[in-house]
């Protein structure tokens, strides 16, 4: 790996994150209108075409790539991320993307906190010291005991959960199969979960809003092969740290489009879990 292979896939995920970014607004403005489960559902359809295309040219058919000595756990990651996507996606309906994305983004911390009783890595002092500073920060954001406390508040924290349930049953699965047929369940799996969800919520569209639906399939798509690449040329404790970008361009799409506002609360909770994550990143490192 070179400094400018690195230099690259730091780029690509700078990119990567701008299109995610992009890619919850146009969620939370469709997710508004129609349900939930129909958007993703629709999401899924074309991330799904994505996969097997992609799982024709990696593994050379799709047999191949589906090949796999676990596929309880494969399911059970796809079914969980799709599960998760739901969560998210109400999470900016019901609190906005700043405030969704600034809690959600705990869940690296999540990850190192149960990667020792679930996959028995260590877990040293420092990085349990770095996991409770993360948590002050997601309750400076909930704030709970001030005022009446949302339930809905908890949307975003429960999708971190999740969402580290996936990346821990990630790592599992990666010391048996490859990369191109995790990538593989995570995709038809997902798909099949929300279609059997799903399609008992169908809604007609008008035309505008298959427009943005569109642009919204793209949008995962591109963003999904981008992420790839820039895997493909550092580590991923290389380029992850940049991930926390895409809270700050989910702040430069929401405050102009949805008229959203970074509360001090949030900020300050925000800054403590980036801290936080960032230094348990260079932890992870470093021990490497």
């Amino acid at each position: 790996m070179t400094e400018q292979n690195t230099r690259r896939a730091i780029a690509l995920m700078l990119f990567t994150t701008f299109i995610f970014a992009c890619q919850d607004a146009l969620s939370r403005h469709l997710a508004g209108t129609y349900n939930v489960w129909m958007v993703v559902m629709i999401r899924y359809w074309f991330f799904a075409a994505f996969v097997l295309v992609i799982a024709r040219r990696n593994a050379g058919s799709i047999r191949a790539a589906a090949r796999t000595s676990q596929p309880l756990i494969q399911s059970f990651r796809g079914a969980l991320l799709a599960l998760e996507v739901c969560v998210m996606v109400l999470g900016f309906t019901y609190l906005g993307i700043i405030e969704s994305q600034a809690v959600f983004i705990c869940y690296p911390l999540i990850i190192a906190a149960l990667s020792g009783p679930v996959l028995g890595e260590k877990v040293g002092w420092r990085r349990w010291s770095a996991i409770g500073v993360g948590f002050i920060g997601v309750m400076v954001i909930l704030q709970p005991g001030i005022g009446v406390f949302a339930p809905a508040a908890t949307l975003p924290l429960i999708s971190a959960v999740m969402f580290a349930g996936y990346g821990l049953a990630n790592r599992y699965v990666a010391r048996k199969d490859s990369a191109a047929t995790s990538f593989f369940w995570t995709g038809t799996v997902g798909a099949a979960v929300m279609t059997v969800i799903g399609i008992w919520f169908w809604e007609p569209m008008i035309a505008p809003d298959w427009a943005w639906m569109s642009l919204l399939c793209m949008t995962g798509v591109l963003g999904h092969f981008t992420l790839i690449k820039a895997y493909e040329l550092a580590e991923a404790s290389a380029v992850q740290p940049f991930a926390y970008f895409q809270l700050a361009f989910g702040a430069m799409v929401a405050i102009p489009v949805f008229g959203e506002t970074i509360r001090l609360n949030v900020a300050l909770g925000a800054a403590l879990i980036i801290g936080a994550g960032l230094f348990t990143f260079w932890r992870e490192r470093h021990q490497r």
